[in-house]
Parts: structure tokens; C-alpha cells; sequence
């Protein structure tokens, strides 16, 4: 086992200088995709939270698709999928269903907007 922690610092991770110490908050969101919008069409999160989002649909199949983050997760009726990712980049990111079994999924579509984090300020 010495071997695995040879590399590690005796006094465990640190944060370098002026990088923000604060642990990056899980945000959880419940996202339904249904004919032919995603509520909610906005999700807001800071920059390097885990996001974890539950997918439901309650009529056809439906994806959601944020080709920034590789991400593609299909749902159907009655199953809903459950992932994460970390939100590692700021910026505004559209999520749309890329499924083309009904020409008016594409126009299905919503934004992640990833706010930089805020520096944690310390006491002088």
C-alpha cells in the first residue's frame, strides 16, 4: 500500500494558492422532456459542481444531449434515467433531444448556463 501512497502528500490534498477551498456542492435537478419541451428549459449551476439530473418523459422515447459535455442519455415511458457530470467549464450550453423519431423532437431545447465559482474570500 506504500507504494500507492508514495506520491501523496503527507498532509493530504491541498488547494493551491487562490484556488477556492470550498467543496464543489452537489445540485440535483428533475428534468421531464415531453411533447416537445424540457421543463425546466434553464438550468443554472456554478462552475465544478457535480450536477446530477433525473430524466423523465410520461409519452415517447426522448434524449437529452449536451454535445459540450459528450453528453446523450435516452428515456422512455415509465423509466427514468438518473446521471451526473461535473460542471468543470462556465459558459451557456444548449441541451436539446436528438432522437428522430418525430420531426418536432429537434425543436425540443434548453440551456445550462454554468456560472464561474466566486473566489472564497479570507480573513486578513
Amino acid at each position: 500500500m506504500a507504494s500507492v501512497l508514495a506520491g501523496w502528500p503527507a498532509g493530504g490534498w491541498q488547494p493551491s494558492a487562490g484556488q477556492d477551498q470550498r467543496p464543489a456542492p452537489q445540485r440535483q435537478f428533475t428534468v421531464e422532456a415531453k411533447k416537445y419541451a424540457f421543463e425546466p428549459a434553464r438550468i443554472e449551476v456554478e462552475q465544478d459542481d457535480l450536477v446530477t439530473i433525473r430524466l423523465s418523459t410520461p409519452d415517447i422515447p426522448h434524449s437529452f444531449t449536451i454535445d459540450e459535455y459528450r453528453i446523450a442519455k435516452r428515456v422512455v415511458a415509465g423509466r427514468p434515467v438518473t446521471f451526473e457530470f461535473r460542471a468543470d467549464r462556465p459558459g451557456t450550453f444548449r441541451f436539446y433531444c436528438n432522437l428522430r423519431q418525430d420531426e418536432r423532437c429537434r425543436e425540443m431545447h434548453g440551456e445550462l448556463v454554468v456560472h464561474r465559482r466566486k473566489q472564497a474570500t479570507h480573513p486578513e
